[in-house]
């Protein structure tokens, strides 16, 4: 079953002077002033690089049911809650391994002695007006003392921090990097916990 058309419905046509001057028309040329809108978008690579190095590790120690790792919480800055391993700048004429002992307490309230290296990742990320290259350096520290806290943390950076049995931090930690440290330490941790292995 076939339907009948419907007629179009159209305005009058509009006379051919009309549509001339139409055509004649060139858009108003702009006037200088402060640019309007969102800024033009700089390619990556066209940003300066900043060099960033941090410090931290995985703190163990043992407990009743095993091993357990101390892991803080922060938001990103897009607002999303994120479990890492503690971690900052060194300060001053501080090396590496120093500036992990010292982050950790910090963030975590547990103080810790360093076991042995477990190596370092990188990664980019961009900032507004540039380009930061980071490279953390993670250490496997032993908890000699002190109790979990956010307290002490001078940026309020930490919004939680736990103890997490070794076999779960993996699950834990936001980032696929740090799992990868986690694994690794996992490997060589028996050496320095025998009970563990």
């Amino acid at each position: 079953m076939t339907r009948p058309d419907r007629p179009e419905r159209r305005g009058a046509p509009l006379p051919s002077a009309v549509l001339g001057r139409m055509r004649r028309q060139t858009p108003p040329t702009p006037t200088p002033g402060p640019p309007t809108g969102p800024r033009p978008r700089v390619p990556a690579a066209a940003l300066p690089t900043v060099e960033e190095v941090s410090a931290g590790g995985l703190v163990v120690r043992e407990h009743r049911d095993g091993l357990e790792v101390a892991i803080i919480a922060r938001y990103n800055r897009g607002g999303r809650l994120e479990w890492c391993l503690p971690k900052g700048h060194p300060e001053g004429r501080e090396d590496h391994r120093e500036a992990a002992t010292r982050e950790v307490e910090e963030e975590t309230g547990i103080a810790g002695e360093i076991l042995e290296p477990l190596g370092s990742i990188d990664y980019w990320f961009t900032v507004s007006r540039h380009r930061v290259h980071k490279t953390v350096h993670h250490y496997l520290l032993r908890a000699t003392g002190g109790e979990l806290t956010t307290e002490n943390d001078p940026d309020q950076e930490a919004v939680d921090v736990a103890w997490v049995r070794l076999e779960e931090v993996g699950r834990r930690l936001s980032f696929a990097n740090e799992r990868r440290i986690v694994d690794l330490a996992r490997r060589i941790i028996h050496q320095h916990f025998p009970a563990d292995g």
